[in-house]
Order: structure tokens, then C-alpha cells, then sequence
């Protein structure tokens, strides 16, 4: 599992550590990492060229000190100062020694321009907002360039412990970050500016409560139900399905298609898609009783494709187990009815529903996921699964947020949601946690969204028929670890 700190929470672990180092050897660490990571891209570091861009904080300094290792190697480098008089004296004497050059920033960009990479130490973990005026030229010349461009810690412009990018900002290649995860390199829209992330372990002691979480294949794996040899379909879990109407009976079918690939041992279907469900899904349970009479159910899925009928999102609020709460159920359920459940509700909502629920902009709920999925899961007393680029997962207790980015831009197809919701709340019947079931469920619908789509559009029903594969992808890559 990757885990994310706040800034306040990541300095005081390193001057924790400071106290028990030699003066500088901190800064050493991260540069030797840092640098071994920049020789690695550019596989021959002799005779290359390198710019470094540098701010006057420690990040600055990690990047002259890792200058001064390239050089040493023969690599031609540059240091571009934007505070000439503030640079860190050591990694500038250091890269001096090695035969790398400075220039301040006022003299322009043309090193830029001819790097083969760009190491970005403009602003530490510690910046607010976006990119000064004078750095800005300097980061849009390293985005047209053709160097590879590695960001310091993080890339500079992007808020550390929120994600949000408030202006102009570095757009890196890789980020090499030090002693452990920043939310900014896990959550949207800043995680699109990191590329990918390198962790250098530099020795950090960090407590057990991240602000943020990441899970892998094999947390994934170990959450996902495996039936036993005296399971049957009510120790397996049945999942309720209140979806579709007149107009959406697709909503209904997809899921279903979700649900049955969830783990639950079998799928209750109320509503008025029947017919469509059980054309394609034979093996599905339908009752016309609504769910009040469906019969014994684990977990309840209510509102993909419900329409305007509110009559089946007030009966599956009222039953004492978990419920999932999805597209028009989230408009159709009053907030009271959801914060008086005792029975755990998860609510599954895109980032305009999420808007229209908090009463703010879709454009203020993108840039700043954190703040919202939060926000959602205090006031409904619910866990809020906010789908996205970047999908994030809060509980109503606090606690770390999760954060998944296993999807592809192809998941922006009509029905995929409702295929989240049905294996989600197949989970749930399983008996897993909203915040496990909700978080696996993201993860292995991701992962299907991937493979069904293959760099090609793909349908919902495409992304359903590919969850068997990425759940045995999740379980067979954390058996061979």
C-alpha cells in the first residue's frame, strides 16, 4: 500500500531525523537518489545536457547536489537560478567544483530549449498556489522542450496536501519524491502533472495515520471474498438490485452484469427492467414485489437509470443493511433519511452529482477531490466513493482517504458506473466494509477498464465481461509476490 502525509507531518519527521545525521546528510540521500534516478532516464549520462531549475529551498539544493553527481559523470549542466543570491550555498559550490555552470533566470530560457533533461527544484513541498510570474517562462520552455523533465519532491505549482493547481504549473515526466508519498502525486488534477513517481526511501520514521492511501494488487487481494467449501449463495451474499426504468432498463442490465462478478452468491433484481435482465442474465432472482418484498438480501444497490421514481430509494433506505447509492438515487434520497441509516451507506457519485449534492461547481469539486469526498462523507454520514480520473474514497469516521487511479479515460462511457455500482454492491453483500468494498471495487473495475478497452473505445458491457480477468490478475500477481 502507498501512503501520503501532510507537509507538516513529512518535516517533522525529517528534522526528527536531522537531529540524529550528520549536518547535510539528509539533502545527500535525496540527491544520490535523485540522481541515480536521472542517470536511469537518460541511460547515457555522459556528454548529455542538463538544466537544472532552481528555486531558493531545500529542493533547490537537492537538485544542484544532484547536478553536481551528473556532472561528475561528465554530463554538461546548467543551473538556472531564479534567486541567484538565495541559491543553496553548498549544492551551488558543489556543482560549481564539478564543472556545472550558472546562469540567472533573467537571462532567459535558451538552455532549456537544448536540454536533454530538465530537473524541476523551483518550489518545495511547502508552495502554495501556482508558479510565480518569473518561473512560469521557464516551465513552459521545459514543456515544449524535448528533454525529459523530472520534477524534485514534486512538481512545482501543484498544493502538496491537496491536489488542487491553482495556476501555471511543471508538467514533469517523473517525480522523484523523498522518505514517502505526497497526496498531490496520488490525487487529480496534480497527479497528471507528476508523470510517474519514484519514492526514494530516505530514512523517514512517519506515524500509522496517512492523509492518503493507495492500494496495490495484493491489499486488493487480500479483501477480495473467496467462497469456502461449505459456502452457499446466502454465506456468499446476495445483492439486491433496485435500477432501470422505463426509459433506462440498460442501467438495470449493466448493473447486474456488475454484481455478478462481484463475489456475492446471487443477484436480486426489483424493477421494471426484468424482462431485459432476465433475457441476458437468466440466473438473476427478479421479484415485481419492489424491495420491501424482494426477499433476503445482504446489500442493496438502488438508483442507476431509477428515473424520477422515488419510491424504491425511500423502501431501500429504510432495510437494516448496507446500501449502495448511486446516479439518480443520490438525487432522489433526502440527506436525513441517509444520516439516520444505523446500516452502512455508500454513495457513489461523479463529480456533477457531487456538485449538485454540495450545492458548489463541478469545476470546484474536480480541482479540489480531497476537499469534497470529505466534505460529502461528514455531511450524509456516509462513505463517498467520488469517481473520476482519479477516483477517491472517504469514510463518514475520518480516517486516510483512498485513492485509485487503476481506471483509463476509456471508463468515460455511458453504463460504466452502473457496473461499478453492481460490483461494489456485490461486495458489500460479501460482507466487506463500505470503505473496502468501495475502494476493491474501483480498483478491479479500473483494472477492467483497461483491459476491455486496450487503447480502443470500449462499452460498459465490455468493461463487465472483463472483470473475471483483472480479478484474477489482482490474485494471481499477489500470489506470485
Amino acid at each position: 500500500m502507498r501512503t501520503a502525509y501532510h507537509v507538516e507531518t513529512v518535516r517533522a519527521a525529517e528534522r526528527a531525523l536531522m537531529t540524529r545525521l550528520p549536518d547535510g546528510a539528509l539533502m545527500q540521500r535525496a540527491a544520490a537518489g535523485l540522481a541515480a534516478a536521472c542517470a536511469q532516464l537518460l541511460g547515457r549520462v555522459y556528454g548529455s545536457r542538463v538544466v537544472l531549475l532552481v528555486g531558493s529551498g531545500d529542493n533547490g539544493g537537492d537538485a544542484l547536489w544532484a547536478g553536481a553527481r551528473l556532472a561528475r559523470r561528465g554530463a554538461g549542466v546548467t543551473a538556472v537560478l531564479l534567486a541567484p543570491g538565495r541559491a543553496h550555498p553548498g549544492g551551488l559550490a558543489a556543482l560549481r567544483r564539478a564543472g556545472g555552470v550558472t546562469v540567472p533566470a533573467a537571462d532567459g530560457v535558451p538552455p532549456v530549449e537544448r536540454a536533454d533533461l530538465v530537473l524541476d527544484g523551483i518550489v518545495g513541498i511547502g508552495g502554495t498556489g501556482g508558479l510565480r510570474a518569473e518561473a512560469v517562462p521557464l516551465a513552459e520552455a521545459a514543456h515544449r522542450s524535448r528533454a525529459a523533465v523530472v520534477a524534485v519532491d514534486l512538481p512545482s505549482g501543484v498544493d502538496a496536501d491537496t491536489g488542487q493547481v491553482r495556476g501555471a504549473a511543471v508538467r514533469a515526466d517523473l517525480t522523484v519524491t523523498f522518505g514517502t508519498h505526497k497526496p498531490a502525486l496520488l490525487v487529480d488534477p496534480a497527479r497528471e502533472h507528476a508523470g510517474s513517481v519514484r519514492l526514494v526511501d530516505i530514512g523517514l520514521e512517519l506515524p500509522d495515520d496517512p492523509l492518503l492511501e493507495a492500494l496495490q494488487h495484493a491489499d486488493v487481494a487480500r479483501l477480495l471474498p473467496v467462497p469456502a467449501a461449505e459456502s452457499d449463495k446466502y454465506r456468499r451474499g446476495v445483492v439486491g438490485i433496485a435500477a432501470g426504468s422505463a426509459r433506462y432498463p440498460g442501467a438495470a442490465v449493466l448493473a447486474v452484469s456488475g454484481a455478478l462478478r462481484g463475489g456475492a452468491g446471487a443477484v436480486r433484481y426489483v424493477g421494471p427492467a426484468a424482462d431485459a435482465v432476465i433475457a441476458r442474465y437468466p440466473e438473476t432472482l427478479v421479484s415485481d414485489q419492489g424491495p420491501k418484498r424482494a426477499g433476503r438480501v445482504q446489500a442493496w444497490v438502488v438508483g442507476p437509470g431509477a428515473g424520477d421514481d422515488a419510491r424504491a430509494v425511500t423502501q431501500v433506505l429504510a432495510q437494516d443493511v448496507p446500501v449502495l447509492v448511486d446516479a439518480d438515487g443520490l438525487r432522489l434520497a433526502p440527506a436525513r433519511d441517509v444520516r439516520r441509516r444505523t446500516a452502512p451507506t455508500l454513495m457513489t457519485p461523479h463529480a456533477g452529482e457531487a456538485a449538485a449534492l454540495l450545492g458548489v461547481g463541478r469545476d470546484e469539486v474536480e480541482g479540489a477531490r480531497l476537499d469534497a469526498v470529505r466534505e460529502l462523507a461528514g455531511r450524509y454520514r456516509a462513505t463517498v466513493l467520488l469517481k473520476g480520473s482519479t477516483t477517491v474514497v472517504a469514510a463518514p469516521d475520518g480516517g486516510p482517504v483512498r485513492a485509485n487511479a487503476t481506471g483509463t479515460p476509456w471508463l468515460a462511457t455511458a453504463g460504466s458506473g452502473d457496473v461499478l455500482s453492481g460490483l461494489a454492491g456485490s461486495l458489500l453483500a460479501a460482507g466487506l466494509p463500505a470503505l473496502d468494498a468501495a475502494s476493491a471495487g474501483a480498483y478491479v473495475h479500473g483494472l477492467a477498464g483497461r483491459l476491455a478497452a486496450r487503447h480502443a473505445p470500449a462499452g460498459a458491457h465490455d468493461v463487465a465481461d472483463a472483470i473475471p480477468r483483472a480479478w484474477r490478475d489482482v490474485r494471481e500477481a499477489a500470489e506470485d509476490d
